[in-house]
């Protein structure tokens, strides 16, 4: 068994999907195996020329690669919630499909949540198309100096902006400026962590992962906010510095984004009883 199982669910980007699983090749961090979870409708990312190029490199360096069709659509969280029925492993990365890391990045996420005990920790992408655009109004940042505790954070609440952080470039304007390094990374305090984030599967399994996809129209976003939301309240969770995390800024494959998930459970007042316990 791997040390991690990084989940990958794709959708029609077999170009960028091979930048990604190449970008995996390079890391330091070798114990680990991927999962591609495929809902491209007009072909097989499997069989693209690129992605199969990527495949092989990671398996010549001892690593398992699964590809998986899953059809039909029926939205981001089923798809997230069909990849964590396929891990096995006690830790499992959920990685976008369009990104490309430094090959620090798992080694620094791994050591972090071992370390930490908490129920995730999460590396944002940056946009380097905005490093030019200095926002220094964005770039307010909360380290955690102790153990990362449980937090509860409500959407809309003060702690939401701590998102703002993620927008543009500012995490690489922020890092840079404080010379954060690879070798003495620093976590902090979030809202919530998109694109890249390593879980604890069984604390994430233990308040029932994606399974609320049935709850959900097949067009939503926001289902990673809402699990992390749960993660924060019981376990804990934290960003990481320096982030080696690059978005490939390509078009959003979920254009629909009128429902979001974690404020659409909380009006239908159902996210307030999983907060007394039950999931």
């Amino acid at each position: 068994m791997s040390a991690v199982d990084v989940l990958i669910p794709t959708c029609e980007r077999a170009a960028a999907l091979a930048v990604t699983l190449t970008s995996l090749g390079a890391q330091t961090f070798r114990d680990f195996r991927v999962v591609v979870s495929d809902q491209s409708e007009s072909g097989d990312a499997a069989a693209a020329g690129e992605v199969q190029a990527a495949r092989r490199v990671l398996e010549a360096h001892g690593c398992e690669v699964e590809m998986l069709k899953h059809l039909p659509r029926r939205g981001i969280a089923e798809q997230r919630d069909f990849l964590l029925g396929r891990a096995s492993s006690p830790l499992v990365l959920y990685l976008d499909d369009d990104l490309i890391l430094e090959p620090f990045v798992i080694r620094l996420l791994v050591d972090a949540i071992e370390r930490e005990r908490c129920g995730f920790v999460g590396s944002a992408c940056i946009g380097l198309s905005f490093i030019d655009d200095v926002r220094p109004h964005e770039q307010e940042v909360a380290f955690w100096d102790g153990p990362v505790a449980p937090e509860t954070i409500v959407p809309g609440d003060g702690a939401w902006r701590r998102a703002q952080l993620h927008n543009a470039a500012n995490l690489l304007h922020v890092q840079r400026g404080l010379r954060i390094e690879p070798r003495a990374p620093r976590l902090y305090r979030v809202a919530w962590v998109s694109a890249c984030v390593l879980f604890d599967r069984e604390k994430l399994r233990s308040l029932g992962g994606f399974s609320f996809w049935s709850e959900l129209p097949q067009e939503h976003c926001g289902e990673d906010v809402l699990v992390q939301l749960r993660m924060l309240r019981e376990y804990g969770g934290a960003g990481i510095m320096p982030s080696g995390v690059y978005h490939q800024e390509l078009p959003t494959t979920i254009p629909d984004r009128r429902v979001d998930a974690p404020r659409e459970l909380l009006a239908r007042g159902r996210e307030r009883g999983r907060c007394a316990g039950s999931v």
